[in-house]
């Protein structure tokens, strides 16, 4: 049985990435897409484990040889999904969650994949910027963006599955996995063989 796709979008600063990376070290089958990125690597970040990083010229190459299930930019940088990594994966069977922002969500959503879409909320606009400013890697400027941009972002909040106000990080990370669990328990992954033949089922009985 092939693999789920689940999408997690937020605005920035409201710990989207940090969720779906504790939930692929809590959960088994489900890991975490890498998206590229044309932006700087941050300090502690490592290519090929949280982005992979590549220059602009890379970018807009792949984008031209179709490689890229979404890509968008964001804050003057380039973000893009592999096309390739998803399918091959969820055709392995493992679930794949990725962090990506309203503009690939919608891309995935017009080209109508299968998919679980979940809106992470911060518990107000105060506590995202003082999530923003801790970083300690923007400068008031950047911030006072990221802070006009979230605000369009969260308006699309209605075309989304799933709401999760980030507020303390384990109990997010619990219904964010709630939500996970609901998807593998729903009736449409269910093996109707296995349960035809384990309880003697027969004819049209599922």
């Amino acid at each position: 049985m092939k693999g789920s796709i689940f999408i997690v979008s937020a605005p920035s600063g409201a710990g989207k990435t940090t969720l779906c990376k504790r939930l692929t070290e809590v959960m088994p089958r489900i890991v975490h897409s890498i998206s590229y990125t044309t932006r700087q690597a941050r300090e502690g970040e490592v290519d090929g484990r949280d982005y992979f990083f590549v220059d602009e010229s890379r970018f807009m190459k792949m984008v031209g040889a179709g490689e890229f299930l979404e890509w968008a930019e964001v804050h003057g940088n380039l973000y893009g999904t592999s096309r390739t990594r998803l399918f091959e994966t969820v055709q392995e069977g493992i679930d794949v969650i990725l962090d990506i922002d309203t503009q690939g969500a919608a891309q995935i959503r017009q080209k109508g994949i299968d998919a679980t879409f979940i809106f992470v909320l911060p518990p107000s606009m105060d506590i995202l910027k003082e999530r923003l400013s801790s970083r300690r890697t923007d400068s008031e400027d950047v911030i006072a963006r990221r802070l006009e941009k979230a605000r369009e972002e969260i308006g699309d909040y209605r075309l989304y599955d799933y709401v999760i106000v980030n507020d303390r990080l384990d109990v997010a990370l619990n219904e964010l996995g709630s939500v996970v669990l609901s998807k593998r328990l729903h009736i449409s992954r269910v093996d109707h063989g296995w349960i035809k033949e384990t309880f003697g089922l027969e004819g049209d009985a599922l």
